[in-house]
């Protein structure tokens, strides 16, 4: 087996569960980091036994390195991408793939004429439970979908924005709520119901109004081709991370996502259908167990040749749904 070289691209708290994955592989080997911040960098490199360097560009076009994983803030997803795919990388991009829909695109068409992959990370769709909901939902045995909700109450601190120096502003971030904590959830959303007929919403900010630009609260109604409703609600203005809670209401069922367990209501009776997996999560606990599963699944696509299933088609989507929306939350003036 060849080793495939990687080097990861942005040092904070998401980059260690991409370097323990890397690591946890035959035939792959991390070959670099990078960080604007060379302390950081080095700390990074001196924990993984591998090479520091705080200019990434250093990276573009080097023969020993053939993934690249981006865990930077969510401006530079998009031209570090479009970089890295046009100088013969495959890229793998934490989400959002870009700020909008427009530089996604942009991403897409450089992608599909790159010999790259690109693929986004959207780790919720590997849980256990979101299998499971998927699997029933294609095989018609709690018969047709009709509706579906997913909630989201989750808490982040004025420092989490004023320490980060990009975050909680449109022009780095994007967005607030929406697109950092809750865009698993629309994601989810939109790969159980299938294509979008309207979406309508309102966003609003409840408790960070001095501190951000973006919202901290967002709810949505999603209305489906096949006439399935989705209600969504999140919010960052909660005091605790409560686990995210979905219900998918079946003709003859009801699926209930709670605690990371997902339940069956039928006849009358609730019976347990999964379980979270049961192993140390590097990380914060809410954001799944699943990043180690979709990163060796791309790496596994890259070696046999084969198109990464979440790329940035499926990466579109669920910028598509928060767009509209922001959209429809605009209010048009007299």
């Amino acid at each position: 087996m060849s080793t495939i070289g990687a080097a990861i691209i942005g040092c904070g708290a998401i980059a260690p569960l991409h370097a323990k994955a890397i690591q946890s592989m035959e035939g792959t080997r991390l070959v670099a980091v990078a960080d604007t911040d060379p302390a950081r960098a080095a700390q990074a490199a001196g924990d993984y036994g591998c090479e520091a360097l705080a200019d990434y560009r250093q990276l573009l076009g080097r023969a020993d390195i053939g993934i690249v994983h981006l865990c930077t803030p969510h401006h530079l997803h998009a031209p570090m991408a479009e970089e890295f795919l046009q100088a013969g990388h495959h890229v793998l991009t934490e989400k959002p793939m870009a700020l909008d829909v427009r530089s996604a695109r942009s991403m897409h068409e450089v992608a599909a004429a790159s010999q790259g992959q690109l693929g986004i990370v959207f780790q919720n769709r590997y849980n256990n439970p979101s299998i499971r909901v998927k699997e029933t939902i294609d095989s018609g045995i709690l018969g047709r979908l009709i509706c579906m909700k997913g909630i989201v109450t989750w808490y982040r601190s004025e420092d989490y924005y004023t320490e980060s120096g990009w975050r909680g502003k449109w022009a780095t971030e994007g967005g607030g709520v929406l697109i950092n904590q809750t865009i698993h959830t629309l994601d989810l959303l939109q790969w159980f119901g299938g294509e979008i007929a309207s979406v309508t919403g309102s966003v609003t900010t409840d408790v960070l109004n001095e501190v951000i630009e973006v919202e901290d609260t967002a709810h949505a109604c999603i209305i489906f081709k096949n006439n399935v409703r989705g209600l969504f609600y999140g919010t960052n203005a909660y005091f605790v991370n409560s686990p995210v809670e979905m219900e998918l209401v079946f003709e003859q069922g009801t699926l209930l996502l709670r605690r990371d367990c997902l339940y069956l209501w039928k006849d009358g009776h609730e019976t347990l259908l999964s379980e979270p997996v049961s192993t140390a999560v590097e990380g914060k606990s809410y954001w799944g167990t699943s990043h180690q599963r979709l990163i060796l699944d791309f790496y596994k696509h890259v070696r046999e040749g084969r198109k990464f299933w979440i790329d940035a088609g499926e990466g579109i989507k669920a910028l598509e749904v928060i767009a509209g929306i922001y959209s429809s939350a605009v209010k048009p003036s007299n």
